[in-house]
């Protein structure tokens, strides 16, 4: 099984230190909740997110957004052979469920955001599919999942093709790829130390949900799924 961490993502409730800015009152008021319960968004919040440090890389949910929904509608997904993870720069993480369907419109799944991070799961009852567990580190994250190979997506890293990427994880049982949930800026030192490859796949800084299709779709290669699925009934 594949597993992909989306890490020091840029998803977080607005921080304490900006509810008292006019911007994020006026939101807050618009919303009629609360800025603790709201999600920090640099589409309605960039001026008040000027006073937050690293505020680069902070602010941009729809990334989480775009790569799930990149990753639970491939067939590597629906075969139940892909694990998903999102870590934030807050140290919270998100254990998404194979069997999730996020809603597509951008403003609706703000809103399941909002519910995840007040409550802790969703749904509220009966099995969850969405689980949001507090202060935990990537390093203490990546020893749970116990993988036997790491890479982690970076432009920093050594140039590789995907392909020549992906093979790194062949005859591997729990393989990992770690990729970028933020905007801009690089990942901190403490990620590059949990890879066995820190790899670049291309000249130009891709959108995470691009690199995400393309490591699913060449793991599925590596592995004979698209073959197998033509060949072989539900």
């Amino acid at each position: 099984m594949l597993t992909i961490v989306f890490a020091e993502s840029a998803l977080e409730t607005i921080p304490e230190q900006l509810w008292g800015h006019s911007a994020i009152r006026k939101y807050a008021e618009k919303k009629r909740r609360h800025p603790q319960f709201l999600i920090l968004d640099r589409s309605y919040h960039h001026a008040a997110m000027m006073q937050l440090e690293g505020n680069e890389k902070k602010g941009r949910p729809d990334i989480v957004h775009f790569s799930l929904l990149e990753a639970l509608g491939s067939p590597l997904n629906r075969e139940g052979m892909l694990r998903l993870c999102v870590h934030t720069l807050s140290n919270d993480v998100i254990f998404v469920d194979q069997k999730t369907r996020l809603p597509r419109n951008y403003n609706r799944f703000l809103g399941l955001m909002e519910q995840l991070f007040e409550l802790g799961r969703i749904p509220p009852e009966g099995p969850s599919l969405l689980t949001l567990t507090k202060n935990i580190s990537l390093p203490r994250l990546i020893t749970d999942l116990k993988p036997d190979r790491t890479i982690v997506f970076s432009q920093d890293g050594t140039p590789r093709t995907m392909e020549q990427a992906v093979y790194e994880f062949a005859g591997k049982k729990n393989p990992l790829a770690i990729v970028g949930g933020f905007p801009h800026g690089t990942f901190s030192e403490e990620v590059m130390k949990l890879a066995d490859y820190v790899v670049s796949v291309d000249r130009d800084t891709l959108e995470a949900w691009t690199v995400t299709a393309r490591i699913i779709y060449e793991y599925e290669a590596l592995i004979g799924l698209p073959a197998r699925r033509l060949t072989t009934e539900n």
